[in-house]
């Protein structure tokens, strides 16, 4: 049986920022679990239904709309999710992935594991390029 008592808070390797300025800086480790079934077709706290097959997660803190890069620390597998949710509940978990996302990290086998979360972008720098692809 894997616990996972790990964890790294947030960091940023740089000036302080908030989090809409510094993608792909912030970084974190600890568990990660996975949710679905139960909670398919409801709605979330970002107000979208809940797909539990699309490639989301729930997280405490992030922007609903974040890029996340997930990976699995024992097997290297990565994935990127979008946050539209918030959990986890567990105190030692950083994020619960929806079951499509943790099917692909393999979580779906071993339970919850150990990964990294790096966040490649936020809502605002995704509106702030397209603003300046337009002019």
């Amino acid at each position: 049986v894997l616990i996972c008592r790990f964890h790294q808070p947030l960091e940023y390797t740089g000036a302080t920022a908030p989090l809409e300025v510094m993608p792909r800086k912030v970084c974190t480790s600890s568990c990660a679990s996975w949710y679905g079934p139960g909670l398919h077709g409801k709605r979330t706290a970002s107000g979208q239904v809940f797909d539990m097959n699309a490639m989301t997660a729930a997280h405490r803190s992030l922007p609903f709309g974040t890029r996340v890069r997930v990976t699995n620390l024992w097997s290297q597998q990565s994935v990127v999710v979008t946050i539209n949710d918030r959990g986890p509940f567990a105190r030692a978990r950083v994020i619960d992935m929806s079951a499509g996302a943790a099917r692909q990290l393999g979580l779906m086998r071993t339970g919850p594991a150990p990964v990294s979360l790096q966040v490649q972008s936020s809502p605002s720098s995704r509106t702030s390029s397209k603003v300046l692809k337009r002019a």
